[in-house]
C-alpha cells in the first residue's frame, strides 16, 4: 500500500519538474531567438506594414524584398565588407598565433613568475574596454596608425578570454608524450610544433571564431579609429542607414540582416570543429 502512495507523488514530482524546465526553456528561446525573428520579419515589411501596430504581428501582409535592394542602394556593403574580411584575417591570425603560443608558455613551460604573469592576463578580462579606450588611441595616434585598417585590429590581436582558453588546453595534453620526444631528441619548438600543437587544433578554431565574430560585430573602437567612409567596417558602415530627421526601420532591419549573414556562413562551415574544440577541454579548468 505504502509503495502505491509514493508511486503517484514521484510521477507527479517529475512532470512538475519537467514543466519547469520546458517553461525555462522556452522564455530563454524567446529572449535569445525573438529579436532576431522579429527583425526578420520587420526586414521584408513593405509600405503598407504598419511597424508601430499594436499588437503587433509577425507575418508581413506586403512581404517584398526592396528593403535589401535599399541597403545595397544607398551603402556600398561589398567595399565595407571587403575593408572588415581585412580586420577579421588580421585579428584571427594574431589570435591563434599570439594566443597559442602564450597558452604554452602558461600551460606547459615552468619560469619564474608564470604565475603572475597568467594572474595579469586574467585581470585583463574584467577591465571594461572603455576604460582603455583613450590609451588605446593615444598609442595608435604616436604609432602613426589612425585611420587604418590596421588600427582597427591592433587592440583585438590577442584576447584575454583566447589566452586562456588555449592555456587550458595545453595543460589538458599528457606530459608523457613531452617526455617521450625529450627522450627522442626533440627540442623545445620541436615539442610544440609536433607534439603538442596538433592536439589543441580544435581548441584553436574556437579562437579563430571568437576572433572572427568579435572583430566582425566590433562598432565603438572602429568609430573611434576610423573618419575616413572609404575604410569603414561593415558594422560601421551600415550606421549610414540612420538619418538625421527620419529612420525606417524596415531598412535597419534589413542592414542589421546584411551584417549577420557572413557570421552564419562563417559559423556553419566551422560549427563541427567549434562544438569539438570545446570537447578537447577548452573550456575546462
Amino acid at each position: 500500500m505504502s509503495a502505491d502512495i509514493v508511486k503517484p507523488n514521484r510521477h507527479r514530482k517529475v512532470t512538475v519538474g519537467k514543466v519547469v524546465q520546458y517553461v525555462i526553456l522556452l522564455l530563454m528561446f524567446l529572449l535569445l531567438v525573438g529579436p532576431f525573428v522579429w527583425e526578420l520579419s520587420l526586414s521584408f515589411k513593405g509600405k503598407g506594414d504598419n511597424v508601430y501596430a499594436v499588437p503587433p504581428y509577425l507575418f508581413p501582409k506586403t512581404p517584398t524584398i526592396d528593403n535589401y535592394l535599399s541597403v545595397f542602394r544607398q551603402v556600398p556593403v561589398f567595399h565595407y565588407m571587403l575593408n572588415t574580411l581585412i580586420v577579421c584575417v588580421i585579428s584571427i591570425a594574431g589570435n591563434v598565433i599570439f594566443s597559442t603560443m602564450a597558452g604554452y608558455a602558461l600551460g606547459r613551460l615552468k619560469w619564474r613568475g608564470r604565475g603572475f604573469v597568467f594572474a595579469l592576463f586574467m585581470g585583463t578580462m574584467v577591465i571594461p574596454i572603455e576604460g582603455v579606450m583613450i590609451s588605446q588611441f593615444l598609442i595608435i595616434r604616436q604609432l602613426n596608425l589612425q585611420n587604418t585598417l590596421l588600427a582597427v585590429a591592433l587592440p583585438g590581436l590577442c584576447g584575454a578570454i583566447n589566452i586562456l582558453l588555449m592555456t587550458n588546453a595545453f595543460k589538458s595534453i599528457p606530459m608523457e608524450l613531452e617526455e617521450a620526444a625529450m627522450v627522442d631528441g626533440a627540442n623545445l619548438w620541436q615539442r610544440f610544433f609536433h607534439i603538442c600543437v596538433p592536439q589543441v587544433k580544435g581548441t584553436m578554431t574556437v579562437v579563430g571564431i571568437f576572433a572572427f565574430v568579435g572583430a566582425w560585430n566590433d562598432f565603438l573602437w572602429p568609430l573611434i579609429a576610423i573618419s575616413d567612409e572609404s575604410k569603414y567596417t561593415l558594422t560601421l558602415g551600415m550606421n549610414r542607414l540612420k538619418g538625421m530627421f527620419i529612420q525606417d526601420p524596415r531598412l535597419i532591419a534589413a542592414g542589421a540582416l546584411v551584417s549577420l549573414i557572413p557570421i552564419i556562413v562563417f559559423f556553419c562551415c566551422f560549427q563541427r570543429y567549434f562544438f569539438r574544440g570545446l570537447e578537447q577541454g577548452g573550456l575546462k579548468g
